[in-house]
């Protein structure tokens, strides 16, 4: 592949599906889903044109998620070598500097598209697209180490789409109290990033990627994950009783619940069972984030 690129870069076209697959869809879904719970958090007194919101549930996953998943890749080309072969750019189908021209490509349509959605919204675009860079590439690589990667990582799943939901339906920087459970449910995310890494230690510990399965050893960081996962949640609990919100309460109690046996049987085998838990687990999480959201509607003026 090194050949390749030295060579000529650009010598014959890509695959559509290999460039589709560069792009990882499936990824696309949690900036997604939380952009969609800013729009259930602002759409009991404002409305929108079905354009933007169209637009920015585009932006926030197919676009920004897609840019950064493009740039990781392109990137992380030797590690994935090691880890998975048969991705795009390791395999060839994606010659040359295909992947990073798609990267580039993509970050530039991201900024045009985010225009529309007014100063916060292009903001948020420019910034998540920063991240999506400082997360992968030289000289800052901010997944070198598990600690801020997986931090840069869950600001752009959970908490920026959710704010900048709100943002285009109303017009305006949203209400501290969304701030506060957006800023919970990202820091929940970071536990979830750690359960991502397992599946790639072996590679991350050849390429002195610190992930933090690597730095604390798979049963540790399988612990770490848990409570980071769980303890927002919980706090989140307190605050919607605080805000008068009991019976949402409840029902982010009730799920919480749920992923903590979950959780009793991730951590017999927290490398192998990773995939089984962001199946089960991790759709619990998202729903507390929905319910949560539908809290916030008659708060949030």
């Amino acid at each position: 592949m090194a050949r390749l690129i030295a060579a000529k870069p650009y010598a014959s076209l890509p695959d559509a599906a290999a460039a589709l697959e560069l792009l990882k869809p499936i990824t696309w879904f949690p900036p997604m889903w939380a952009f969609g719970c800013g729009l259930v958090t602002a759409t009991a007194h404002h409305a929108a044109q079905l354009w933007l919101l169209v637009l920015g549930v585009a932006l926030a996953g197919p676009l920004v998620c897609g840019t950064s998943q493009a740039v990781n890749d392109w990137f992380d080309r030797h590690v994935d070598a090691i880890n998975e072969p048969a991705r795009p750019i390791p395999s060839g189908r994606l010659p040359g500097r295909w992947g990073l021209g798609i990267a580039i490509g993509w970050t530039l349509l991201s900024i045009l598209a985010s225009i529309p959605l007014g100063v916060f919204g292009f903001c948020a675009a420019l910034f998540g697209l920063l991240l999506a860079w400082l997360y992968s590439a030289p000289p800052v690589r901010l997944k070198a180490n598990g600690w801020w990667g997986n931090s840069a990582v869950a600001i752009c799943y959970e908490g920026l789409p959710w704010l900048t939901g709100v943002t285009v339906i109303t017009g305006s920087v949203p209400d501290a109290r969304v701030w506060w459970c957006a800023g919970l449910y990202s820091v929940g995310c970071h536990g979830i990033m750690t359960l991502n890494d397992f599946k790639s230690v072996a590679g991350d510990q050849r390429m002195g990627v610190r992930s933090l399965p690597v730095q604390l050893g798979v049963e540790r960081a399988g612990h770490l994950a848990c409570w980071t996962m769980a303890v927002p949640q919980l706090v989140v609990v307190g605050l919607l009783l605080a805000w008068a919100r009991p019976w949402f309460a409840v029902g982010v109690v009730l799920l919480l619940a749920t992923q903590l046996v979950l959780m009793s049987r991730l951590l017999q085998r927290p490398r192998e069972l990773a995939p089984w838990y962001n199946g089960t687990g991790i759709t619990l999480y998202v729903l507390g984030m929905l319910l949560t959201a539908f809290a916030l509607r008659p708060l949030v003026g």
